[in-house]
C-alpha cells in the first residue's frame, strides 16, 4: 500500500455506515487509487458505495484537489480559453453536442481548451470521435499552444494528462456505469481554464458544482435539462446556474423550437456517431441537431462574452455552423494534430 493511503477496509466501513469523508480523507483516498494502493475489487466496491448516495462538497473538493495534484499540468492562460464539458452519465446517448459546440465557439473567436475522454457510460465520447477522424492526442504544452495558435482550439485527451488514473480505468470500464469520476472530469482540466460551461446529469450535482465553483475565480455556466440531459437538449426546460444568476430557460429563450429526444440520438456505434458529427459540422445536420448545437454554443459564448444576448449568441452560432467556419476550425486542427 502507498504511504499515507487509508486502508480500504476502513474507508468502506465508514461509507457503509453512512458516514461521509472529510476533504482530507477523500483526497488521501483518491491519491491512493492513483498510486495503485488498492486492488480492482476494492476500488469497485468503493465506487459502488459512492454511487449509492450523494456526494458532499467536502468530498468533491478533496477528490478534485487529488486529481489536479496527480495530473500533468499545462499553462494555456495566455489564451483565457473556455472548456465545454459534460459529466456524461445521463444515459441519453446524444450525439457529441459539447464537442461540436466547442468547434463552433472556437470559430466564433473564443479560444477553447477542450478536456475529454473516451465514452465510458455512453457509446462515443469526444476522444472517440476525434480519434476516428484522425486527430492525434498529445500532452505537450508547446503542441497545445500551437493548436490554439492555428485553430483556436486544443484538445486534451484525459488519460494523457491523468496517467495515475490508468489503475482506475479498467474498473470504470468493467462497471460500465457513471461513477464519481464522471463528476470530476469537467473540474479537473489540466490547464485550469478560468471559463467553463459544464453540463451535469442532475440538479443535485448542479448545486454541488455551484458550491464548489463559487470558491474559485472561474466564470461558469452549469447546465442541466430538467428531463435529465447533461446539456441543453431543447427537449424541455433547462436550468442554468452561474456566478451571477440562476435561470430556468425554455427553447424559445434561445429563439429556437423544442425538439424530440429521438432527433438528437447519437447512434449506436462510434462509426455512426462520427458520421453524425461530421454531417452536423459540415452544416448539413438536421434542424434539430443544428439547433441543439447552437443553443449550447450560445451559452458558452455568453460565459465568455456576457454582454451578448442569448438569442443573438444562438444566431451567431448558427451562422458560424452553417457557413462552414466551424468545419474550417476542425480542418486546421486536423492539419496540425493529425500530421504526427
Amino acid at each position: 500500500m502507498a504511504e499515507n493511503s487509508p486502508a480500504m477496509k476502513t474507508v468502506l466501513n465508514q461509507l457503509f455506515d453512512h458516514r461521509t469523508l472529510s476533504a482530507e480523507e477523500s483526497h488521501a483516498l483518491l491519491i491512493g487509487m492513483g498510486e495503485n494502493a488498492y486492488s480492482e475489487a476494492e476500488m469497485a466496491a468503493c465506487l459502488g458505495a459512492f454511487r449509492m448516495r450523494s456526494m458532499t462538497v467536502a468530498e468533491l473538493e478533496g477528490f478534485r484537489r487529488a486529481m489536479l495534484q496527480l495530473c500533468r499540468r499545462v499553462d494555456l492562460s495566455k489564451y483565457d480559453a473556455i472548456d465545454l464539458c459534460g459529466t456524461g452519465g445521463d444515459g441519453k446517448n446524444t450525439f457529441n453536442i459539447s464537442t461540436l459546440s466547442s468547434f463552433v465557439v472556437a470559430a466564433c473567436g473564443v479560444p477553447v481548451a477542450k478536456h475529454g475522454n473516451y465514452g465510458v457510460s455512453s457509446v462515443c465520447g469526444s476522444s472517440n470521435v476525434l480519434e476516428a477522424i484522425g486527430v492525434k492526442f498529445q500532452n505537450e504544452q508547446a503542441g497545445l499552444l500551437a493548436q490554439l495558435d492555428a485553430a483556436g482550439i486544443c484538445f486534451m485527451h484525459a488519460p494523457l494528462f491523468h496517467p495515475a488514473m490508468k489503475y482506475i480505468a479498467p474498473v470504470r470500464r468493467a462497471l460500465g456505469v457513471s461513477t464519481f469520476f464522471n463528476m470530476l472530469g469537467p473540474i479537473v482540466n489540466p490547464s485550469s481554464p478560468r471559463r467553463q460551461m459544464i453540463g451535469v446529469y442532475s440538479l443535485e450535482l448542479a448545486r454541488l458544482y455551484a458550491y464548489t465553483l463559487q470558491q474559485t475565480d472561474k466564470e461558469y455556466a452549469i447546465v442541466h435539462s430538467l428531463d435529465g440531459y447533461d446539456e441543453t437538449s431543447l427537449t424541455g426546460p433547462v436550468r442554468i446556474i452561474s456566478r451571477q444568476e440562476d435561470l430556468l430557460l425554455s427553447p424559445s429563450d434561445f429563439g429556437l423550437k423544442a425538439v424530440e429526444a429521438s432527433e438528437i440520438h447519437g447512434g449506436n456505434t462510434v462509426e455512426e456517431a462520427t458520421e453524425i458529427f461530421l454531417k452536423v459540422l459540415s452544416g448539413k445536420g438536421s434542424d434539430s441537431q443544428n439547433a441543439v448545437v447552437c443553443a449550447n454554443s450560445a451559452l458558452a459564448l455568453r460565459v465568455a462574452r456576457p454582454e451578448l444576448k442569448l438569442k443573438d449568441a444562438a444566431e451567431r452560432a448558427r451562422d458560424t455552423l452553417t457557413s462552414g467556419k466551424a468545419q474550417e476550425v476542425l480542418e486546421k486542427l486536423q492539419a496540425l494534430a493529425g500530421s504526427k
